[in-house]
C-alpha cells in the first residue's frame, strides 16, 4: 500500500447521494439522467465537482460492496488476513501544493492559515493551532510549511495508525521513501524543492519510460541502486510475504523518530 492510508473514512451512502444530486443540479442536470450528465463538457465537471483539494475520492459505505469505513475495518481486524507492506513518502503533499502554485494559487505567509483550513477542512481557530505547531519560521517557505502539515495530517500519521492497527493481526511492514533528490517526473519546477513528493517513488519501482505527459528525468547511479534494492524488497514481499533481502545495498535503515518528525502525537490529540 503506497501512500494509501490517506482516506480511511468513507462517505455514507445517503451523504454521497445528496452530494450527487447537488452536483447534478449545479452542473445543469437537475433530472440527474445519465444522458444529461454524460453530455456535459469536461470543464463543467471539473468546475462543479466538490471542494476536495485532492479531487474525487472513491468509496462509499453502501452496505453491499463496502459495509464499513476502511479505518474501522482495519482497527477491528475485519479485513483479509494477509501480510501488509504500507508506507508513505517523506514530502507527500509538496506535489499538491506545487499544483496549486503552478495553477496560480501559491501559498504565502498571508494566506498560510487559510490554506491550512481549506486543505484540512478545519475552522479558522483550529488552523491557527496547526499554524502554531508548524510555524513559518521553522520552514524555508510557506509552501514547504503547509506541505509539512498536510503530509503529516493526511499521509504520514494515518499510515502509522494503520500499521498500529494491522500489526495486531498480520505481519505488517512499514516504510518511508525519503530520497529528497528524487526527480520530479510529473510536474514542471516549482518555487520550492519537491523532495520525496507524492508519486516520486514510482519511477524507482517501475522505470516509467517517458510518455508525452511526463517531464524528463533520470536516476543517478546511486538512485538506480536504490531502485534495484526497492524492486527486490517489493518482489520478495509479493513472492513470500516478507520483504527481506540479502542482496546488495542500499538497505533500509530503521527509523526511530517517524512519529516525532511527523508530529503524530499532535495529530492524535487533535482527533
Amino acid at each position: 500500500m503506497q501512500s494509501g492510508a490517506f482516506a480511511l473514512t468513507q462517505t455514507p451512502l445517503a451523504t454521497a447521494e445528496k452530494a450527487g444530486e447537488a452536483f447534478a443540479a449545479k452542473a445543469g442536470c437537475a433530472s440527474q439522467t445519465a444522458a444529461c450528465l454524460r453530455a456535459l463538457p469536461v470543464s463543467t465537471i471539473v468546475d462543479d465537482q466538490d471542494n476536495n483539494p485532492y479531487g474525487y475520492t472513491p468509496g462509499v459505505v453502501d452496505g453491499a460492496v463496502l459495509k464499513q469505513s476502511i479505518g474501522t475495518a482495519l482497527a477491528s481486524g475485519q479485513f483479509n488476513r494477509v501480510p501488509l507492506i504500507n508506507g508513505t513518502n517523506r514530502d507527500e503533499s509538496r506535489l499538491f501544493v506545487a499544483i496549486d502554485e503552478l495553477t496560480g494559487t501559491p501559498t504565502t505567509a498571508a494566506n498560510y492559515q487559510a490554506r491550512i483550513a481549506s486543505t484540512l477542512g478545519v475552522p479558522a481557530t483550529a488552523a491557527a493551532v496547526i499554524a502554531a505547531e508548524y510555524p513559518l519560521s521553522a520552514y524555508p517557505s510557506p509552501a514547504v510549511a503547509v506541505s509539512a502539515a498536510d503530509t503529516d495530517a493526511i499521509f504520514a500519521c494515518p499510515a502509522l495508525q494503520v500499521d498500529t492497527w494491522t500489526s495486531k493481526y498480520v505481519p505488517t511492514y512499514g516504510y518511508e521513501f525519503n530520497d529528497e533528490n528524487a526527480p520530479e517526473r510529473f510536474l514542471q519546477p516549482a518555487s520550492f524543492p519537491y523532495g520525496a513528493a507524492h508519486e516520486s517513488e514510482l519511477q524507482y519501482l517501475f522505470g516509467l519510460p517517458n510518455p508525452p505527459t511526463m517531464y524528463p528525468g533520470t536516476l543517478t547511479a546511486a538512485q538506480q541502486r536504490l531502485a534495484a534494492s526497492m524492486q527486490r524488497y517489493w518482489t520478495n514481499f509479493a513472492a513470500q510475504g516478507s520483504p527481506s533481502s540479502t542482496g546488495q545495498p542500499p538497505r533500509p535503515a530503521v527509523e526511530t523518530d517517524f512519529a516525532v518528525s511527523h508530529h503524530c502525537a499532535f495529530w492524535a490529540a487533535a482527533g
